[in-house]
């Protein structure tokens, strides 16, 4: 008797052995798990670190490329600041980065949109009149809004006819 009474006490061991070797196991893949979503999302938070403090330069080249004058189109160093220009947008668009749409007469939109000032108008829809800074998406999120001047439009009228 005293031998399946230890026979017993050994199978009730073993069985707790393995719980807990399952509970460790499954402890540890949700540890690692979490390690790597937080790798992750380090990651991300430093290419969105970095991508924030680029956009100023992204700017000055667009706004030196916008002001060229004429004469100076086909200098072979401002042919050089043109392509730098096209180098950038084209690596942003690689990783990723889309520019915010804010033409005049879109529709303004406050989760991608800063109104930096509002025209006095009348009209019942606000719609972007400017774009002072351009702005980007960075995997579909806003990382930087795009700084616009507002006004007012009437809603547009549809004749059924």
């Amino acid at each position: 008797m005293s031998k399946t009474k230890k026979q017993t006490e050994l199978e009730q061991q073993l069985q707790e052995l393995t719980l807990d070797l399952q509970r460790t196991r499954a402890d540890f893949e949700n540890y690692r798990k979490r390690v790597e979503e937080e790798k992750l999302a380090k990651f991300q938070s430093g290419q969105e670190l970095m991508i924030t403090k680029l956009l100023p330069i992204v700017d000055n080249v667009e706004r030196a490329v916008n002001h060229l004058p004429k004469e100076l189109k086909s200098n072979s160093w401002a042919e050089g600041v043109v392509s730098l220009q096209k180098g950038l947008n084209k690596i942003l668009e690689e990783i990723g980065i889309t520019k915010i749409t804010a033409t005049p007469n879109t529709p303004f939109d406050p989760n991608l949109h800063n109104a930096i000032s509002v025209d006095e108008a009348d009209g019942e829809i606000e719609v972007i009149a400017e774009e002072l800074q351009a702005g980007y998406s960075f995997k579909n999120l806003p990382i930087r809004h795009s700084l616009v001047r507002v006004t007012r439009i009437d809603k547009p009228t549809t004749d059924s006819k």
